[in-house]
């Protein structure tokens, strides 16, 4: 991989690479852009084949950062970082306390959280050396466990792709199949009963299909039948590029809206699911809200407030949507488009803002 010509290419602002040879920290941090504000995004730990495929994941992972916040409405950048090795078997304090001396160090231009293969207590360990961290323990004023706020919004965008789709974004009625019922999707199958959905759901893990059907009076079915049931919305929670040639011919559902990340195998699949009329809710703006609550932490943490700022959720999938009708696009290019407007509507602002200060000046 020729690393300056990627991020020449994709216009990344800086890749920090940090290593602790005493407790065997290896990591990549990718900070892709900082127009909206500091870049926000999660510490990911994962055996990877090779330092190239970690340096591209952390590349990848943090402009998806910058879409996702900018999306979202939020006054920050993207970024990521991953950590190879092992998380089951490699972690240790003295890593996360080196890690945390590295953020500290940017001084505010990176913020992390938890990802993948990190979790609250790696959180809070990283908390002794830096304060730009979030997803810490509720002890320290963070909001702990995001699922459930991850979940309302998905629940909020999954209406507005519903109005969208059938005119109305009541879900009474509706039947939504549900692909995998885990942290997030147990309590979107929570709020969707509520509000009078059919659920179908599938799952790998037999108990929590077993907890849907006893809470919600969910129907089940096998895990390779739950593209093709009869339903309304079919909303994708477990794996990401499920959306693709062998499962779009067996889709009935009118909409797409889930908390997967990255549904769309390729970009081609998105073009596919629009010529057929699918309304497809972004992944990475309908999932917003564990982004969107852990950034409440950086005013410090009011529950109301953040589950207010969730909801806009709705607003942002209906100006995707706007978007998508305006310019004649698919749904995944409206959201992108989305993003790189109010970048570039703030920079523009910025340049203006310099251009006028150097005028100011030059007039002394």
């Amino acid at each position: 991989m020729e690393l300056f010509s990627y991020m020449e290419t994709y216009d990344y602002e800086q890749v920090v690479v940090c290593q602790d040879k005493t407790s065997g920290l290896k990591a990549i941090i990718a900070i892709h852009d900082t127009t909206l504000g500091p870049a926000l995004g999660g510490t990911r730990m994962w055996m990877y084949e090779n330092e190239n495929a970690a340096f591209e994941d952390a590349l990848r992972l943090a402009k998806g950062m910058t879409y996702k916040n900018a999306a979202a409405g939020l006054n920050l950048g993207g970024g990521k970082t991953v950590i190879i090795g092992d998380p089951r078997k490699d972690k240790n304090e003295e890593m996360f306390r080196a890690f945390g001396r590295y953020i500290q160090g940017l001084n505010g231009r990176y913020i992390t959280a938890e990802d993948v293969g990190t979790t609250v207590d790696d959180m809070d360990i990283i908390h002794q050396e830096t304060d730009y961290v979030t997803g810490i323990s509720p002890a320290f004023g963070s909001s702990g466990n995001p699922s459930p706020v991850t979940a309302f919004g998905v629940f909020v965008g999954m209406k507005a792709a519903a109005r969208e789709a059938f005119g109305t974004d009541d879900l009474a009625g509706k039947t939504v199949a549900v692909q995998g019922v885990g942290n997030v999707s147990y309590n979107l199958c929570k709020h969707l009963h509520e509000a009078g959905a059919d659920l179908i759901v599938t799952d790998i893990h037999k108990e929590s299909v077993e907890r849907a059907i006893r809470d919600f009076g969910a129907k089940a079915v096998d895990v390779g039948d739950i593209y093709g049931v009869d339903c309304d919305i079919f909303a994708p929670c477990a794996l990401g590029a499920i959306i693709n040639d062998d499962t779009i011919p067996q889709l009935k559902a009118k909409v797409i809206a889930g908390a997967a990340n990255n549904q769309l195998k390729e970009q081609a699949h998105g073009d596919m699911i629009h010529e057929m009329g699918i309304v497809y809710a972004p992944d990475y703006v309908i999932n917003a809200g564990g982004v969107i609550n852990v950034a409440d932490e950086l005013s410090g943490y009011n529950r109301e407030r953040a589950l207010k700022k969730v909801e806009g959720i709705y607003d942002n999938l209906a100006k995707v949507f706007e978007i998508a009708k305006r310019d004649g696009i698919p749904t995944y290019k409206a959201a992108d488009r989305m993003a790189e407007e109010r970048i570039e509507r703030m920079r523009r602002s910025r340049r203006q803002f310099l251009q006028n200060g150097q005028h100011i000046l030059s007039r002394r």
